[in-house]
């Protein structure tokens, strides 16, 4: 409870979401967002060309698994060293201009979400051409959209039914014989692209990758909206959100489903909250039939139905009624593709990985070695399945929390917190799962959640890059010096010349802010003098 408590003081609006509401500005001077445009541009051309490398582990290189940046025959770890500097400085740049963007925009309220859309736009061409990075999971997608085409379940058999189809060629092999656990939604969607594209596999792959910009498109589209219903910047929510590395390298760079679903979330919390419940009620219920975690949208749709400062027995019927809807939504979604319910009892699927980055995984495999040493007579495997479990029944248990005290933290604030919670608490964490809690998080971010949401940003993005296993056995054959030289040109990346022109741009462009009227009576905020209470999300 102290930690709710404390949480709750973030909902009161910052000194800076207060001016924009009672001040209003002569002219908005944009210009220096050119710099980091241009500077962001170069970051994430750097990732790509690095990418791209034919000794690179950050991008599959097997045959026909992109237009280029696959291995000739005279690739050596060379290649694998320029990868690095260039994907690792690519990295740190884009991270570098994001958090200074983020300074910039708290000292400067009223920036156009139009003018950082500009600058999302400059961003994200370059990824449309990109090879999927950092993770094999679009090959996946596509294998199964193949076997959904030719009547296959991919909830009863896993990508290695098509035997030695172009489909499978590209899949991970842990993955072969895992069936799929994502909706019938996502699946019917995936199996329509293959019939689309003539069964072509690039083609495929293309087609997930702007279904991946779709999902961040109805992000960048009602995250200032909802920013809006809340009071709040609607320029900073979609610099947090939208413009975040984690959005742009992982879910549009990864051409993720998770993009699609919470797209679809989102669209679906802000229509509810703009006073449409039974229209959010529908596309919280789309999102559950791509990933399950959406249905969180649904609970709290609900729970909020009939508004404030009732009583939890009030809240029970809205939800059931609210859950009523959203199954027949997907029922019917399930009739319609002919998948049926199967993904429900795939859900596990994911859990049959031993990923080093997930906490809960960690402390099972620490566990089992210590009661294995200890001679107790259970074996490892028994000893993490019981801690997996304690690992989500916490996850469980903090999402009741937070449900429960929704009313004072916020209903909008208490999802992301839930999602988060079930992302690090859960037996596998990927890294474009916490773009889930960051992204409805955005929004409402203010004080010490908004740190932790740049902090989870910076870590994700730089610590918690998949190809790190590849790359450190490539290292291991690589020169000595040649491998000290990239340590070395990583280290000062971020006081190279560019970064600190960067720098002294930004600071200039401080000096240049717009002139403020006097300030005037706003139709958001309370006349001057008037005390100013704290609301839901405030």
């Amino acid at each position: 409870m102290a930690a709710v408590r404390a949480l709750e003081t973030d909902d009161v609006p910052d000194s800076h979401d207060l001016l924009a509401r009672t001040q209003v500005t002569e002219k908005q001077d944009n210009t220096f967002l050119r710099r980091p445009a241009l500077l962001g541009l170069l970051a994430i051309i750097a990732i790509i060309v690095g990418a791209s490398q034919p000794s690179s582990p950050f991008a599959l290189k097997t045959p026909g698994a992109w237009f280029f940046g696959l291995p000739g025959p005279g690739a050596s770890t060379g290649g694998l060293l320029v990868g690095m500097v260039t994907v690792y400085g690519g990295m740190l740049l884009l991270v570098k201009v994001w958090y200074d963007l983020v300074r910039q925009l708290a000292r400067r309220p009223g920036v156009r979400v139009r003018s950082l859309a500009i600058v999302g736009a400059i961003w994200i061409l370059p990824l449309l051409i990109a090879p999927p990075l950092f993770s094999r999971d679009v090959y996946s997608y596509a294998a199964q959209g193949e076997m959904v085409s030719h009547h296959i379940s991919p909830y009863q058999y896993g990508p290695n039914v098509l035997g030695a189809s172009p489909y499978n060629a590209s899949v991970d092999p842990f993955w072969g014989n895992a069936p799929a656990p994502y909706g019938p939604l996502f699946l019917g969607l995936d199996g329509g692209l293959v019939n689309l594209v003539g069964h072509r596999v690039l083609a495929t792959v293309v087609g997930l990758r702007l279904m991946a910009v779709a999902g961040v498109g109805l992000v960048a589209w009602f995250i200032p909206r909802l920013a809006r219903a809340y009071g709040r910047d609607p320029a900073r929510a979609f610099l947090l959100a939208v413009l975040n590395p984690v959005t742009l390298l992982h879910l549009l760079g990864g051409a993720h489903n998770d993009a699609l679903m919470i797209g679809l979330l989102v669209a679906g919390v802000t229509l509810a909250k703009e006073g449409r419940p039974l229209l959010g009620i529908v596309l919280c219920s789309l999102a559950t039939a791509v990933k399950v975690p959406a249905a969180v949208g649904v609970v709290y749709i609900g729970w909020e139905w009939i508004g404030s400062h009732v009583s939890w027995r009030q809240r029970v019927r809205p939800v059931i009624t609210a859950a009523i809807a959203s199954i027949a939504v997907m029922a019917g979604l399930s009739g319609v593709t002919g998948l049926g319910w199967g993904w429900l009892l795939a859900l596990g699927t994911p859990g049959t990985v031993r990923s080093v980055m997930a906490p809960v995984t960690d402390i099972g495999e620490l566990a089992g070695a210590l009661v294995h040493l200890a001679g107790l007579g259970i074996s490892g495997t028994t000893v993490l399945t019981v801690v997996r479990v304690l690992g989500l029944a916490g996850a469980a248990g903090i999402g009741l929390l937070v449900l429960w005290n929704s009313e004072r933290l916020g209903g909008l604030k208490a999802m992301a917190i839930t999602l988060l919670a079930f992302v690090w608490l859960a037996p596998v964490v990927q890294p474009w799962y916490v773009a889930w809690g960051l992204i409805l998080l955005a929004p409402v971010a203010a004080g010490r959640l908004r740190s932790l949401l740049i902090a989870l940003t910076v870590g994700v993005t730089l610590f918690e890059t998949q190809g790190g296993a590849p790359l450190l056995d490539g290292l291991h054959h690589s020169s000595t010096a040649a491998l000290l030289l990239a340590v070395i040109v990583l280290s000062i990346i971020p006081g190279t010349p560019v970064a600190h022109w960067a720098h002294r741009a930004w600071t200039r462009s401080r000096w240049r802010s717009p002139v403020l009227s006097k300030p005037a009576q706003s139709t958001l905020g309370p006349p001057p003098g008037t005390m100013v209470g704290t609301s839901i999300d405030g």
